[in-house]
């Protein structure tokens, strides 16, 4: 992976040039000599947005009814409370 770095002036003048740059890994823009920006590839936003996907998003994916799934039952043991 290629990380390609650009000032914002750069990226202004061949925005062309930034684009086919991300097809080898990020883009870092600057401004004012500080990154500022990434640009990334459709494909590497998706893989990274991906990996953090909420629980209900997960069950409310087509087919997660069709898992077998049947979790043991656990059981929890309680005492009175001691208020002295």
């Amino acid at each position: 992976m290629t990380i390609t770095t650009l000032s914002s002036r750069e990226l202004n003048q061949d925005v062309t040039r930034a684009k086919k740059a991300t097809c080898n890994g990020p883009v870092f823009i600057t401004d004012r000599g500080r990154a500022a920006h990434v640009l990334l590839s459709i494909e590497d936003y998706q893989r990274l947005t991906k990996q953090r996907r909420s629980i209900a998003d997960a069950l409310a994916m087509p087919g997660a009814a069709d898992i077998d799934f049947e979790p043991s039952r656990v059981s929890v043991g309680t005492k009175p409370a001691d208020f002295l």
